[in-house]
């Protein structure tokens, strides 16, 4: 993904506001009664009509942050989730290969040991009367 698309739901301030012109006023008398406006006044004045501007752009920001932050964080959620899933398959999958082996292995010495008496005792009976034959 290129910057460009990145920075497009971005908001950018495209236009700068000024505060409105000053309005002279009726009753003034000549310039010279008037003050002229120094550099630092009309700063000032720009200052005054900043705040305004900033505060919104800071909303802006604000929002922009808090949808970025849900969107990363659902995101986020989703491979958590898959991650998670993927775990408990893995693991299980090791507990149940165990249990089955455990249970083999006993499965395996009952047969042995159920199939060594049933032999004993078919011998001896075999015996017993191969015995009884001989008399």
């Amino acid at each position: 993904m290129n910057h460009s698309q990145m920075d497009a739901g971005i908001p950018v301030l495209t236009e700068v506001i000024l505060p409105p012109a000053p309005i002279p006023a009726a009753d003034a008398g000549p310039e010279q009664d008037t003050p002229a406006e120094s550099p630092a006044s009309k700063a000032g004045s720009d200052h005054e009509a900043m705040p305004d501007v900033d505060q919104i752009v800071l909303e802006k920001l604000h929002d922009l942050k808090q949808e970025i932050s849900e969107r990363v964080l659902q995101q986020i959620l989703g491979r958590v989730d898959f991650a998670l899933e993927q775990r408990v398959r893995d693991s299980l999958a090791d507990v149940l290969q165990t249990a089955i082996e455990g249970l083999t292995k006993e499965i395996r010495q009952g047969l042995q040991q159920t199939m060594e008496e049933v032999i004993a005792r078919a011998v001896s009976q075999e015996l017993a009367r191969l015995r009884a034959a001989q008399k």
